[in-house]
């Protein structure tokens, strides 16, 4: 497999609404590593590595969200693969 990595930023009512556990239900059926936390100005932040395939398919489910999320905008940026991203985890809230 040629991996791939994805840092994406989601916008919208994101927070409060399970968005996060959802990221972590689609990473571990599409197989992909990385991470997601929110972000202290009210979007979620994911970082994800995989084929191409599965993160195509990831960013298809972040813009939809779960069913009470309103996503607005999802920004992304492909980036070299992390050898170190060897399972996909919740993190905490970063204010930065």
């Amino acid at each position: 497999m040629d991996a791939k990595r994805i840092s994406a930023t989601v916008s919208g009512r994101v927070q409060g609404v399970g968005f996060r556990y959802f990221v972590l239900k689609v990473a571990g059926k599409l197989g992909v590593t990385g991470w997601v936390r929110n972000l202290g100005n009210g979007d979620v932040q994911v970082v994800a590595q995989g084929s191409a395939k599965a993160l195509e398919e990831l960013l298809l489910q972040l813009r939809r969200g779960p069913r009470a999320a309103y996503v607005q905008n999802v920004s992304v940026e492909w980036e070299d693969p992390d050898p170190n991203l060897d399972s996909f985890e919740l993190k905490l809230t970063s204010y930065y």
